[in-house]
């Protein structure tokens, strides 16, 4: 647990202006001083002698409570800075309200973020680079970070705009008595086309008073754009000028699972209701023996029965290899104006980056340590070992896509978004919807770059 004080502190602070003018000057030193707004202490952010520091997160009902933990973990480690973690319902909401309260010159100093939401409001300015902090910072250690993770944190200039939290990526969990029942090794699930034979196999057994499905893909657009991935397409030319979201690869992957929704019935997805509804009653159906498995989060291990559920990783399309996003969530600095603010926020970023909270986290949620060294962990050599399918989720990040990034803020995936639920709810062909998301995308892309 950390218990330093940061460069510059001073002991027995009495008076809240007096902390707010050390933590100023600590900003200063380490480069972490804003390039909008005043530099004077605002009584608003200093409380009982400590900086007060919000952070909006938001994650799953075990995610979220460990969260908390580690943020009165935090708090008790050091006198200087108190944390205030923010719930919000998932991590669109989180990006959908910080913009605005960014703009609004409200809201929050931190956040948890996916990244290319991160990069969107990093390419906007409205985050505060990290470089010299991190230069100035003898303890981070950034090669230690694990480099699909890492590498999503920078922009094409250079600048470190976040800090790995996490690392996530879907992979497969299958109901272990109906895969027994079936006569199905998940070892020699090597493909998407085993799997949709898996699947036929599962749902041609009947589920007693109930309809059975052999999968359960899980809602929106990030499956679909996993399998595409994996049957070798891309979302741009190689010249980054031409969306390629249309393509033979795509349609193809797409297919697969619009035919087992909507021909075979092979297929089911739980989707709308409120923050994480949808994800659990795709679980339950799994855990309960109404679907064969589904494909979902990393982060899904710590609500599983692993009595019930085994995982494996995602498989190849077709004679291509597996090639499923890698993504990490990360922790950013809100260029918020409170310069007096920014050395607490790095202090937190780089206490939940140490290779002994990243165990605790990974064990405690089932997400991806981003620190190398985190293997090392002794507790988290035992734990793993006990449970093996922990190591799946990073056995498949080394050899994942890191998430494709999108040059113009958000749009193209909004349009994957949008045509992931005209294949998936309404049955709409996938050439069509695909050839709708990439004209939208295009025009989007053209306006970007010019």
């Amino acid at each position: 647990m950390m218990n330093r004080e940061p460069i510059g502190s001073v002991r027995g602070i009495r008076t809240a202006a007096l902390a707010a003018a050390i933590v100023l000057a600590v900003s200063a030193l380490c480069g972490c001083g804003t390039r909008v707004g005043g530099t004077a202490a605002r009584a608003d952010v200093v409380k009982d002698g400590r900086v007060q520091v919000t952070l909006w997160y938001s994650g799953g009902k075990t995610a979220a409570g460990v969260m908390e933990e580690m943020i009165g973990d935090f708090n008790s480690s050091q006198q200087q800075y108190q944390v205030t973690g923010v719930q919000q319902a998932d991590y669109d909401e989180t990006y959908t309200k910080l913009a605005a309260a960014i703009a609004g010159k409200t809201g929050a100093d931190a956040a948890l973020l996916d990244s290319d939401k991160a990069r969107s409001l990093a390419e906007k300015g409205l985050l505060a680079g990290l470089n010299s902090c991190i230069e100035a910072d003898e303890q981070l250690g950034t090669a230690d970070f694990v480099p699909v993770f890492y590498d999503q944190c920078r922009l094409e200039d250079g600048t470190v705009f976040a800090i790995p939290a996490y690392g996530t990526t879907q992979v497969m969990y299958y109901n272990r008595e109906l895969f027994e029942r079936a006569e199905i090794d998940p070892n020699r699930i090597g493909t998407w086309q085993d799997l949709e034979r898996a699947a036929e196999a599962i749902s041609g057994m009947g589920g007693g008073e109930g309809k059975r499905y052999g999968w359960e893909p899980m809602w929106g657009a990030d499956n679909l754009i996993d399998i595409a991935l994996s049957n070798g397409g891309s979302l741009l030319s190689a010249d980054g000028t031409r969306v390629t979201i249309n393509s033979d690869q795509w349609v193809e992957s797409w297919e697969l699972v619009r035919r087992g929704l909507h021909d075979t019935e092979t297929m089911a997805i739980h989707s709308g209701g409120q923050g994480w509804e949808y994800w659990y009653q795709t679980m339950d159906d799994v855990l309960e023996g109404r679907a064969g498995g589904y494909t979902g989060s990393s982060g899904d291990q710590a609500d599983l029965d692993f009595s019930v559920v085994g995982a494996m990783e995602q498989p190849g399309f077709g004679k291509n290899p597996s090639a499923p996003v890698a993504r990490v969530l990360q922790l950013v600095m809100v260029e918020t104006g409170k310069a007096e603010t920014k050395q607490g926020v790095y202090e937190f970023m780089e206490f939940f980056a140490q290779p002994a909270n990243q165990a605790r986290w990974s064990m405690a949620t089932g997400y991806i340590p981003v620190r190398a060294s985190t293997l090392e962990d002794e507790a988290y050599k035992a734990y793993v070992e006990e449970n093996p399918q922990a190591l799946v989720p990073l056995s498949q990040a080394m050899h994942a896509s890191p998430m494709p990034i999108d040059p113009t803020g958000g749009k193209i995936y909004d349009a994957l978004d949008i045509a992931a639920d005209k294949v998936e709810i309404e049955n709409v062909p996938v050439r069509e919807a695909l050839d709708e998301a990439c004209r939208t995308a295009q025009k989007a892309l053209d306006e970007a770059v010019r």
